[in-house]
């Protein structure tokens, strides 16, 4: 197997954790459809007995990701090197919480994905006990005041949903060490993607993606996966994983592995465009305030510039006028199509207070900022003159209802 620590971004994506099947050749991963395998004896076997615990195409998406988020861990050690696909988002983040006893601490950012928001505060804080305090961990005297010693885990998410805020990793991980040291640091990387930050690399625990998003890039499979760099964190997840059983299906890991062997020209496009898109708008008479990482004029750009190699093509902005207007503008886009999910090749955009926020109280969605006027763009990898002269026809339209 190749040196994967030693790849540029762009070599990773396309070979990290990879090589050709052993009895074929096959460059790509075979589906690997069975759900058991033969053992020659009792407890004999060539390494795999049952497809929840062990799939070869489920295998060789997990290294991948694992590589590419930076973690060591030989195979060796590991069969997937630290990586851990499940069937969505909110399954690896399930997982993930299971890691926690009952009752525990959880430190969360005040600003993340609706889904999350439901699960921890209308399932987990049931069904677990856990006692959540929603935090905006930008601001780091309130992220030193809301840790506690006993605090089990503190969960980011950075670039947030949807109103994109950054969280310093580096400071975070420093101030949870001194204060919570057995805390569990975990970073949702989804809106980033590990060619734009890697989380480990900045102190924390565990990574989590929904690979719906930017990994795989096609709007076609549903899944997530947790990435650790530490050995003994890795057989605790790999238990659980086991445990549980939500796991990612061999043919759906093999369209997120696929999808990733184009990650980095895909982020290299969503990166150009997303910035050359929120400059634009920054400067249209329709628009009241645009939010983008690669902007000067974002809060956290410094962070930005620190941890980021990229913007992504996730653009926030705030439409002149409310919920009509916003309503005529994203009825009147052609190219962009109104949609939840974001980080496929087509662009999409969502109005999170309706869509994919409406499970936040709106109590909450209010003192985040998510209002009637808030739009959510996913810039995809389209010619980025077409998606601005969409933007502006649906911007018009707007302008148009409001006189």
């Amino acid at each position: 197997m190749h040196e994967d620590h030693k790849m540029h971004i762009d070599t990773k994506v396309i070979h990290a954790g990879q090589r050709p099947e052993e009895v074929t050749g096959a460059v790509m991963p075979p589906i690997f459809t069975t759900s058991t395998y033969a053992q020659s004896s009792p407890g004999v076997h060539k390494g795999f007995e049952y497809t929840r615990s062990h799939n070869p195409t489920r295998y060789a998406l997990e290294r991948m990701v694992a590589r590419l988020e930076g973690s060591k861990i030989a195979e060796a050690r590991d069969p997937s090197c630290g990586g851990f696909a499940f069937a969505s988002g909110l399954a690896a983040m399930g997982t993930a919480l299971e890691l926690c006893d009952a009752g525990a601490h959880i430190v969360c950012m005040d600003d993340v994905y609706g889904g999350s928001n439901r699960l921890l505060s209308r399932v987990r804080a049931r069904s677990q006990g856990l006692k959540v305090d929603y935090v905006d961990l930008t601001d780091l005297n309130k992220a030193e005041r809301a840790l506690k010693s006993e605090t089990a885990m503190v969960w980011v998410e950075t670039p947030t949903n949807p109103t994109l805020k950054l969280v310093d990793l580096t400071e975070i991980a420093k101030i949870a060490r001194k204060k919570s040291p057995k805390a569990l640091l975990v970073c949702d990387n989804t809106f980033a993607s590990s060619v734009n930050q890697t989380p480990l690399a900045h102190g924390f625990d565990i990574v989590l993606h929904s690979t719906t998003k930017y990994m795989n890039g096609h709007s076609d499979a549903v899944g997530g996966v947790l990435v650790t760099g530490d050995e003994a964190l890795c057989d605790r997840i790999r238990f659980v994983q086991n445990s549980i059983g939500s796991v990612m299906g061999p043919f759906d890991s093999y369209l997120v592995l696929r999808g990733i062997k184009t990650l980095g020209v895909r982020m290299a496009r969503h990166n150009e465009s997303g910035l050359r898109i929120a400059h634009w708008l920054e400067r249209h008479e329709a628009v009241e305030r645009v939010v983008y990482p690669g902007l000067a004029s974002h809060p956290q750009h410094g962070i930005y510039k620190k941890q980021m190699r990229g913007g992504t093509g996730m653009i926030t902005f705030f439409i002149k006028g409310g919920l009509d207007e916003a309503r005529r503008f994203l009825e009147s886009l052609r190219v962009f199509q109104l949609a939840e999910s974001l980080g496929g090749v087509e662009s999409l955009v969502d109005h999170p207070a309706i869509m994919t926020h409406a499970s936040v109280p709106p109590e909450m969605r209010r003192e985040l900022g998510i209002s009637d006027t808030l739009i959510r763009l996913s810039v995809g990898i389209e010619d980025c003159d077409d998606l601005m002269t969409d933007l502006e026809h649906a911007l018009g339209a707007a302008v148009r209802a409001a006189t």
